[in-house]
């Protein structure tokens, strides 16, 4: 049923990992599998049995060829260093190959304790293995790049966090799981070496065009342009996240990828009524991770790695530094290129034209102003194109609608010169704003029902949608709609 394992990282030195068993659960039962990403990551789904499944979704037998293991890693939380973390309740299968050919990781997050639990159990409660799966399946809907989700299994236990409640393992997929909290690790024990090691992975995996080991040149333009690279990439997720509303909520440098991928779903959110100060984790009582944050933290954490990188990049450290600092402070013109495909796009701009960031900021302060939603106000500008009466289900967003106002006649004179008619435009901007997001309401009352009734129906309806993100829903329960007053949740919460 499984594909074959590489075993890529497993064959690292030893001190880069602990070899580690999952500990079984009492009753697996397997609640949720993406039958569409197992046929990408070559499962033999004639011979799939649900059973089987679970047994191995849980941890309680390992497949064949696969060699468990815990990553060694460190991170910066909330502005302060941690010098040991590593996966204290996640284990690393093994890497298959998919039907493209690419690496994909796989690993069990709530499959017991570790060499690196740190005095925790090792388990995940049945809401955030839920919330993951969920999130992370509408992020790669919508385009932005994402570990995913492969299986979710409860383990018939009861785990204790704030109350007690169900456990469940999640099986995720993931390019790799590097961070840059892998690299802190060695680097804060002066192990080169194992830095080295580490960016060599990371570039023969996730960027192999760069230059090779044997390139004409000095050695050290290979990671620093492996630094430019990881800058790049996560330039255009953070804008991504910022296009969709997105807030993860808790950006630690552990939880910053080297591949570019989404990581951590923890007390994630999606926001409704749009305000940049807009914060949803329970654990950030500072607002350091809050939405308008995130572009500034993406930044900070990438400085973090430059710093890893310093050795390998030159043996003179100020030429090391001065040159890696220059890659870092390059961050603030890739990602303000990048906002603005992202909300070009957003406003039905095919093209580009030097106004167009401050058009979109424009209506992001006109949506601040009205308390507008953020998701169907973006949506609701292609009714706009339809007539009066799409310009009125607009405005009937805003409380206050004279910013709004302001803003339409800029942004109509803007869409004249695109040169393409409004029903083409229209088009563009359905298919880029999404008309269903995982609100933050609906995926509280997928996850209580699954978690307090055993009833996982709401989970599995909330998950059909929100994997068609630029389609209408049907049906009788609306999606698309922002909570009303007594269903909105204004925290989230960490399952560890």
């Amino acid at each position: 049923m499984f594909p074959s394992f590489s075993l890529r990282y497993a064959r690292l030195p030893a001190r880069l990992r602990a070899d580690c068993l999952p500990t079984p659960v009492a009753e697996p039962r397997l609640v949720a599998f993406n039958r569409e990403l197992a046929e990408e990551l070559g499962f033999d789904l004639a011979a799939f049995d649900a059973g089987r499944a679970a047994e191995v979704f849980a941890g309680n037998a390992v497949p064949e060829g696969a060699e468990p293991l815990a990553m060694a890693y460190a991170g910066h939380q909330f502005g302060n260093f941690v010098p040991q973390l590593g996966d204290g309740r996640a284990l690393l299968l093994g890497e298959v190959v998919d039907r493209r050919g690419r690496l994909r990781d796989l690993q069990l997050k709530g499959s017991g304790r570790t060499p690196f639990s740190r005095g925790g159990d090792g388990r995940a409660p049945l809401g955030p293995v839920l919330r993951e799966y969920l999130v992370s399946e509408a992020m790669h809907a919508l385009g932005i790049p994402t570990t995913r989700a492969l299986a979710a299994v409860t383990s018939g236990e009861r785990v204790f966090r704030r109350i007690p409640e169900p456990g469940a393992v999640l099986t995720r997929v993931a390019a790799s799981h590097l961070r840059v909290g892998t690299f802190q690790y060695f680097a804060a024990r002066r192990d080169t070496e194992a830095v080295q090691l580490l960016a060599d992975e990371a570039i023969a995996r996730h960027y192999p065009d760069l230059p090779g080991e044997l390139a004409e040149g000095p050695l050290g333009e290979r990671y620093l342009a492996l630094l430019e690279a990881v800058v790049g990439r996560q330039a255009d997720l953070v804008a991504r996240w910022m296009g969709t509303g997105f807030i993860h909520g808790v950006m630690n440098t552990d939880n910053t990828s080297i591949s570019g991928e989404t990581i951590d779903y923890g007390p994630c959110a999606f926001m409704d009524t749009y305000d940049p100060r807009t914060v949803f984790s329970s654990i950030d009582e500072r607002g350091r991770y809050a939405y308008l944050n995130q572009p500034v933290i993406a930044q900070w954490n990438l400085a973090r790695f430059a710093e890893t990188l310093l050795p390998l990049i030159d043996d003179d450290s100020e030429r090391a530094i001065a040159r890696a600092t220059a890659v870092i402070e390059g961050f603030t013109e890739r990602y303000e290129a990048s906002w603005q495909a992202v909300m070009g796009g957003k406003l039905g701009l095919a093209l580009q034209e030097e106004g167009d960031g401050a058009l979109a900021q424009g209506l992001l302060d006109a949506m601040q102003a009205g308390h507008a939603d953020f998701t169907l106000a973006f949506r609701r500008l292609a009714d706009v194109l339809d007539g009066p009466e799409g310009e009125a289900r607009l405005a009937a967003l805003f409380d206050d609608r004279e910013a709004l106002a302001a803003w339409l006649p800029r942004w109509r004179e803007r869409l004249a010169r695109e040169g393409a008619d409004e029903s083409e435009i229209a088009r563009r901007l359905r298919g880029t704003n999404p008309a269903v997001i995982p609100r933050n309401h609906r995926v509280e009352q997928a996850l209580a029902a699954a978690a307090e009734e055993d009833d996982f129906a709401p989970f599995e309806a909330l998950l059909a949608v929100i994997t068609r993100p630029f389609e209408e829903p049907h049906g009788e329960v609306d999606y698309t709609r922002p909570p009303h007053d007594g269903e909105k949740v204004l925290r989230t919460f960490c399952g560890t």
